[in-house]
């Protein structure tokens, strides 16, 4: 099981208090959490990754297991620890300024 931790307007977005638990099985990698997250909650298509592209958005940062997953390629692996549901995926607005 997979625990995602999603920002407040995304969780706002999609009418989720806490955190996300999604079920996979195979290869667990960025592509097929999103994929799932998506289609359970289609109000979010869009907003993490690009409709067409399926890129991640760029103000978007995925982090788990205290590294920086967003420049993985989405079809590699995640960590053991993220799969078991021992570490959350968080799904991080960046920020930006100056």
């Amino acid at each position: 099981m997979v625990r995602i931790i999603l920002p407040q307007h995304l969780r706002t977005l999609a009418k989720i208090t806490g955190e996300v638990r999604l079920d996979l099985s195979g290869t667990v990698t960025m592509d097929s959490v999103l994929d799932i997250l998506e289609n359970q909650y289609p109000m979010l298509r869009g907003t993490i990754r690009e409709h067409v592209t399926k890129r991640r958005r760029p103000f978007i940062r995925f982090f788990a297991c205290e590294q920086d997953l967003s420049r993985e390629p989405p079809e590699a692996p995640l960590p053991d620890a993220v799969v078991k549901g021992i570490e959350p995926l968080l799904i991080v607005g960046a920020m930006a300024g100056g």
